[in-house]
């Protein structure tokens, strides 16, 4: 595969530039590099422990890198965390919530933590409590939760948490979204909502999707980067990676750059 031009830093919504993590000798991601711009839908594929989860992480900014740059916006995730932050809507693996709480207070909570609206001249205590409210009914029909409201967070199935969490990660609307095994334990008419969502959100967003599914990949990315003990091993869409490594399937190719190690990139 051609190795790609290099978007100028302006154009790029995410760059991570020869990014690794290292717990004590063992490296779970080793001198990552690549950039996205807006309306890509990137699937970060890869076997389980080939450090997916922990490139996400250290975009979002909940893990710092032992070496390397991540810049989100033209802004450092290290070194402008708080406005990186805002720029992201992260639904992790397992994402964590107030177990305690109703579906709706969790997430009228987390409105008012992450948009943090004061009251001003221009903006008065109503007009914030209007928006939140509109806000809240906005991320509640996206994702479809509106019969869960007011369970609890711990009596609701593995599905309706994947959904209450990824509520949670649009609220505000980011520009990024990184979304770590958004369908995990959904059904499969709540996976085809999933994947229409994030089709529908694409033109104005980047999203990062972490997964193992090969058919997710297939079906919701237009680019894939394939992660193998925590080194891209391919970089490209579908038709590009399959060209390159003489396969007639992703499953194919996947095993190959899985198990040897040749390295392709577009």
């Amino acid at each position: 595969m051609k190795q790609s031009k290099k978007n100028t830093k302006n154009s790029c919504s995410l760059i991570i530039q020869n990014v690794s993590k290292k717990y004590d000798e063992i490296f779970a991601v080793d001198d990552i590099s690549f950039e996205t711009t807006q309306g890509e839908v990137i699937a970060l594929l890869g076997p389980n422990g080939a450090g997916k989860s922990t490139l996400m992480n250290m975009i979002s900014g909940f893990l710092s890198p032992t070496s390397g740059h991540i810049w989100v916006n033209n802004k450092d995730v290290e070194k402008d965390a708080l406005d990186t932050k805002k720029d992201i809507g992260f639904l992790p693996e397992g994402a964590p919530m107030y177990a305690d709480m109703s579906v709706s207070l969790f997430l009228k909570y987390m409105i008012e933590l992450k948009l943090n609206l004061t009251e001003t001249e221009q903006c008065s205590k109503s007009q914030i409590k209007d928006y939140y409210t509109k806000e809240f009914m906005r991320i509640v029909d996206l994702a479809k939760i509106n019969d869960v409201l007011h369970q609890r967070i711990d009596t609701l199935s593995k599905g309706y948490l994947r959904r209450v969490g990824f509520a949670q990660s649009i609220i505000g609307n980011p520009p990024i979204l990184l979304l770590d095994e958004p369908t995990d334990g959904l059904d499969p008419n709540q996976k085809e909502h999933m994947r229409n969502l994030i089709n529908n959100m694409k033109k104005d967003k980047t999203i990062l999707i972490s997964t193992h599914l090969l058919d997710e990949a297939e079906t919701m990315a237009s680019r894939i980067i394939l992660i193998n003990k925590g080194k891209i091993v391919a970089d490209g869409d579908l038709k590009s990676i399959l060209k390159c490594t003489h396969k007639n399937s992703l499953a194919e190719a996947f095993h190959l750059l899985t198990t040897t190690e040749e390295n392709i990139h577009e």
